[in-house]
Formats: structure tokens, sequence, C-alpha cells
């Protein structure tokens, strides 16, 4: 158990050290605004401890009753002039010293914020997937947020409560050596009982922030959710869960905040036995004439001002705890492994001629458990094909790796391109065989993602109006083409009867729309851009049967000359499609027509009955 308690306390220690490593990277960005700071720093202690000497000074001016010296070089007068500037500058260089820290602190947070969504950005889906969305923001937002305010206390107070200790340590030396060696000597007593608790408190601190992260994935969830929670009777289920997340982060931040707040009492009683201690020798050395009176107000409060810090700092030290905990988490996102890197001279696909190749292509999203495998296929220009099967036969799987959102285990998928000669990304142009197909991963995303045009069941809209949603693949589409694609996916009329008609607002939400409207939209934003080639994922799943009907007629006009991969779970759309993949367990089992494959009488003959029987 001991072993075990003292390797947790080294990976802490370790955790502790690298995390530090890293804030640095970011902090000596700003290193000039930090030299300063320090420097300024180093002013305000020593104006600040210089204060004391002038206050002993002036006690002893006092020199006995109704004998005190007001007048003339070392008079009270002089002294209390030299007190009001010596206050002023500290003043100034510490509102200085203030503006330096909030510059290293928010430009640091800044510069972490952005390299977090930055990095969301070239994530591969299988992170996204694999983490709940409110985690996520948890790091971004709340656990930033935390690193920010320890930062910043940090600044705050941990140089100037160094150089306090240091420079009252020098002044006091300079004053009496013995009593000094009193203070020195209690003083480690102060730093190991400080150094005990952040040892503890570290590892409350991380446990917090990762149920904080727990528990705002928990309420992004159920709030985004809302409606599905309230129709299947969830509330009390998730009351529950929320009751037991927010059980487990009120007893880790109530550990937390213990350990933290018993650090500033403890330290205060060493301090004050240092301060007592203090007045103690002091006393006698004044009794016996080794310093004066004045020499040993001095000393008191000088060693006021050396334990003060203790205080500040082991506080400080907690804070920095709870801030490095969080730092770590955020530090963990910025450094996953990114989505392969597209190579130099990735080819910018600008004219696809609609031909795709799948050869052997091997994929799961578990390691050992593959979802397709040894998987053919090959698609002519212009042909329409349909993807059919079970749920969890890997159909959607298939539009993930065609558009690249996840790459093969192994295999290939290519394309054919219209013209012979391939622009690169680094600006060369390449020469390639008539014919010629293209590995995907040779693709740039951008260029690949771009010749498809996709519809899927589950919408995204964004915040904006009704026209900043269609234009969303065309940005410079004008307003007859805007009316003639929504005519065309026969969302016009329920548009015209909005509020404001295409300039009417709505939240990425679809704020009053219903599904099959925030539906409609996103089909009048593929017909609109009209890409070369078409991705349809139950498009038209949340569509009342008549409007389907129309829809389906402006698909048949859509699709005529494009390669289309349409994948459905209602039969009856896709029986004009030239090829039909029958797939189960991430295999084709049955590939033909509609006709050819009931003549079969197999699985797709089963499924199509299953839907018609009667």
């Amino acid at each position: 158990m001991a072993d075990k308690k003292e390797e947790g306390r080294n990976k802490n220690s370790s955790a502790n050290s690298a995390t530090v490593k890293k804030v640095w990277q970011y902090l000596k960005h700003y290193r000039l605004y930090l030299i300063l700071s320090i420097a300024l720093a180093t002013v305000v202690v020593v104006f600040q401890l210089y204060i004391p000497i002038l206050i002993g000074d002036a006690v002893d001016c006092i020199l006995g009753p109704n004998e005190v010296r007001f007048e003339g070089e070392g008079g009270l007068f002089s002294i209390m002039k030299t007190m009001i500037v010596v206050i002023g500058v500290a003043a100034v260089c510490q509102w200085i010293m203030n503006i330096c820290n909030n510059k290293i602190t928010y430009n640091t947070i800044r510069d972490v914020r952005t390299q977090a969504f930055e990095k969301i950005e070239i994530l591969p889906l299988k992170y996204i997937d694999g983490h709940s969305y409110g985690e996520i923001v948890s790091r971004v937002i709340a656990d930033v947020d935390q690193f920010a305010d320890g930062l910043l206390m940090g600044f705050t107070q941990f140089f100037t409560g160094v150089m306090t200790i240091a420079c009252t340590l020098l002044f006091m030396l300079s004053v009496n050596v013995t009593i000094t060696l009193v203070v020195v000597v209690v003083t480690p007593v102060s730093l190991l009982v400080a150094g005990f608790i952040a040892k503890k408190t570290y590892t409350m601190f991380h446990l917090q922030s990762e149920t904080r992260g727990e528990q705002t994935a928990l309420i992004d969830e159920m709030v985004g959710n809302q409606k599905v929670v309230q129709a299947f009777g969830h509330e009390d289920e998730a009351l529950f869960k929320f009751d037991e997340i927010n059980a487990r982060l009120a007893d880790c931040s109530l550990k937390a905040i213990f350990y933290s707040s018993i650090t500033n009492p403890a330290t205060r009683f060493v301090n004050n036995l240092v301060y007592t201690g203090v007045g103690f020798v002091g006393a006698l050395y004044a009794v016996a004439g080794g310093i004066s009176v004045g020499q040993l107000t001095c000393f008191l409060s000088y060693a006021n001002q050396y334990t003060k810090p203790f205080n500040e700092i082991s506080g400080v030290v907690t804070e920095l705890q709870n801030a490095l905990a969080c730092a770590a988490r955020i530090f963990e996102l910025i450094e996953e492994e990114p989505q392969t890197p597209e190579k130099e001279a990735a080819v910018v696909f600008e004219e696809p001629d609609g031909r795709v190749k799948l050869s052997d292509v091997n994929f799961s999203y578990v390691p050992d458990k593959l979802l397709i495998t040894d998987f053919n296929l090959k698609v002519e220009k212009g042909q329409r094909v349909a993807i059919v099967g079970p749920t969890g036969c890997g159909k959607t799987t298939l539009i993930n790796l065609l558009m690249r959102f996840y790459d093969v285990n192994s295999g290939t998928i290519e394309m054919g391109a219209a013209n012979e000669k391939l622009k690169l990304a680094n600006g060369n142009i390449m020469r390639v065989s008539e014919g010629a197909m293209t590995d995907i991963r040779n693709m740039t995303r951008e260029s690949l993602r771009t010749s498809y045009g996709m519809v899927l069941q589950e919408t995204w809209l964004r915040e904006g109006t009704i026209r900043d949603n269609i234009v969303m693949g065309k940005p410079d589409a004008t307003d007859e083409e805007v009316l003639n694609a929504a005519k065309a996916s026969h969302a016009h009329s329920f548009i015209k009867r909005l509020p404001k008609g295409y300039d009417t607002i709505i939240n990425e939400e679809g704020g009053s729309l219903s599904q099959g409207q925030k539906q409609l939209l996103c089909i009048t934003r593929v017909m609109l851009s009209l890409p070369p080639m078409l991705i349809l994922d139950e498009a038209t799943s949340s569509i009342d049967t008549r409007t389907e009907h129309y829809i389906q007629r402006a698909f048949a006009k859509m699709m005529n000359g494009r390669t289309s991969f349409i994948v459905a779970h209602r039969l009856s759309t896709i029986q004009e499609a030239d090829v039909i993949l029958v797939m189960k367990d991430g295999n084709v089992i049955e590939q033909g027509n509609h006709e050819s494959l009931l003549k079969e009488n197999g699985f797709y003959a089963e499924l199509y009955n299953s839907q018609f029987a009667g």
C-alpha cells in the first residue's frame, strides 16, 4: 500500500513538472512582460520593506515625554515626506505590474484556447465520436477559466511573495543577525506544512475537474435531447444520474477545498510562532541595549512582512494545484493525435468524372471488431448506387469512408478525374493516363468533400437567416438561384409563410421549424450547389409521403448524369437505382437492380416483402 502511495505521489509530481514545462512554452512568448513584472515586483517589495525602516526611525524621533524631534534632517516631518514618496512610487509600480500580469495571463489563455479550438478542427472524427461534446466543451471553457485564475493569482502573489521573503531576510540581517536566525530556523516548518497539503490537493482538484466535465456532458446531453427525455419519461433517471454525479462532484470538491483551506491556518500558526520568537528575543536585546525600540518595532514589522508571503504563497500553491490539474486536461486535448496530415503533393481534385472504385477495403471502429471486410465495388460514371441492409451492417460507415471522415484500415478507395492534368496542392501539375484512378488519401480533403453533395437523415443548420443556411455551399448564389432551388425541393411554400420569408432568422436547432422542414432546407442546399456526386443518407426520412414523391422526382432529375450513393430503409425510394448493394455484417451479399434481386428471391426479396406484404 505504501509503495502504491509513493508511486502515486511520484506520478503526480512528474505530471506537475511536465505541465509546468508546457505552460512555460506559452509564457516565454511574453518574456518581456515577465521580466518587467519581476523587476517591478522587486521595486514594490524593496519600497514596501523600506517603510518599516522609516517607521522605526520615526519612533526613534520620540525621545521622551514632550520630546519629539519634528524638524531638521532625520526629523519626523522629513521622514513623513519620504514615506509619502515611497508609498506613491510603490503604488504606481504595483499598478503597472498588475497590467503586465494581466497581459501575460490573458494572452496565454487566448493562445491556449485558440490552439485547443484549432486542434478540435483537425481531430479525427473517432476522437469526437468517442468523447461527449459536453466534456470537450468543459475542457475548453471551464478548465481554461480555472487555469487562468490560478495563473493570474500566481503572477500577482507568487513573485511579490518570493521577493518579499528574500528582501526581508536581507533587511533583517542588516539590522541583527541573531534575531534573523530565529526567523530562519522556524521557517522550514511552514514550507513542509504547505508542501504536504499541496500534494494532497492536486489529486482532489484533478478529480474535481474530471467530474465537472462529466456533469457538463450530462447537462449538454439532457438539454439538447429534452424532447426525447420527456417523450420516454426519462426525467427521473436523468435526475438520478445527475444527483449521483453531483454527489461525487460535491465530495471531491469538498475534499479539495478542505485540504486547500487548512493550508492558511496551518501556515498562520507557524508564522505566529515566528512573530512570538522575534518579539521575545528582540525584547531581550532591547532591554540589554543591543537594539533601540525603533529597531525592535522595525524587526517586528519585518517578521510580519516575512511571514505574510508564506500565507499567500501557500494559498497560491493550492490554487496552482487546481490550475495545473485543469491545464493538464486541456493539454491532453491539444496533444491528441490529429487526423492524418495531407501530403505536400496532394491532388486538388477539381473535375471528378464520377467513377469510384473500392478494392479489398477493411475497416473497423474498434480494433478487435471488424465491421467491413474485403469490400469491393466499382461504380461507373452517372450510376445510381443504392445501399440497403439491416441496422449496423455498415451502410453509413461506407459513406464515412467515401468522404474520408475515417480512413480505411487496409485496401484503397479511388476516384476518377475528367481531366488528365491534375493540379497539386503545391501548385504543380501532374499528368495521368486516361482512365487512371486516384487514391482519395492522395487528395486534399477539401477537394474530395467538395466533390460530394450530402443530405443526411441528421439535419445541420446554423444560426442565421433561412437564406444563409441555403447558400452555405454556394455563398455567391443569386436570389433567383436560391428561389429556384427552394422551389425544386418544395421548400419555397413553407419558407414564404415564415414571418420574414427567406430573411427569417433561426438558431442552430431550427427554431420553430419541424424536422421535415429542416430536412427540406438541407435538400435545398444541395440542389443549389449541384455538386458532381451525391450522397443521400435517408434524405427524405422526415418528409411526408406526398412531398417525398415530388422530391424523388426532383432528385431523379438532379441525379441524371451524376454518380449517386443512396442509403435507404424504405425500398420504395430506390427501385429505380442502377445498382443495389445489399449489405449484411459489413459485406455485400447481393448486388443487382431491383428486378434481378427480386428474381433471386434472396435477402433483398425478404426485406422487400417484409415492407410490402399484403
